[in-house]
């Protein structure tokens, strides 16, 4: 009896559709640590309309929602990407006198904390799954970060794994 030969799943083509997520992790001495986040996707129909990422706009929309549900004044650490050194986020920065920003270094995720959000939803919550299509990965992906999110335990370890403290004034 010959063995019979393997089957493999179907897949199309390449898939154009994306899952965008920005993130903020919010530290405030004496009160829980929390992470605010908006995702964003793609579906890939308009592949040649517009920009398949987050704009700077949106980064700015999620700044104000951080303001705005932790009523306070917020010291902004980020990293190097483009949106955050466009010209209308900087013009933005500028006019808010209660957004204070500071840049990271160039190559320095190791003292970014919400990369550590990231190695947890990757290690975790998004690890050995066979994602049945997108709406199952993004359904996952809040899951995911829903859970991260109620348990400031795991925001506070993203913070420490940088070596950075948080010194009040």
């Amino acid at each position: 009896m010959l063995p019979r030969p393997l089957e493999f799943a179907r897949v199309r083509g390449r898939s154009r559709r994306r899952v965008s997520i920005a993130a903020l992790t919010c530290y405030k001495p004496g009160e829980r640590s929390r992470l605010v986040y908006r995702p964003r996707l793609d579906d890939g129909q308009g592949r040649s309309k517009g920009r398949k990422s987050f704009a700077w706009t949106y980064y700015r929309d999620l700044i104000v929602a951080a303001h705005n549900q932790l009523d306070g004044p917020i010291v902004l650490i980020w990293d190097n990407l483009n949106t955050h050194l466009a010209v209308g986020m900087k013009e933005f920065i500028a006019d808010q006198d209660w957004l204070t920003v500071y840049q990271l270094l160039p190559y320095t995720p190791d003292l970014n904390p919400v990369e550590g959000i990231w190695s947890l939803l990757r290690r975790g919550f998004l690890s050995n799954v066979a994602f049945a299509d997108l709406d199952h990965l993004v359904r996952t992906i809040r899951r995911g970060l829903r859970k991260i999110q109620y348990r400031p335990q795991l925001i506070d370890g993203c913070l420490t794994a940088t070596g950075l403290t948080i010194a009040l004034p």
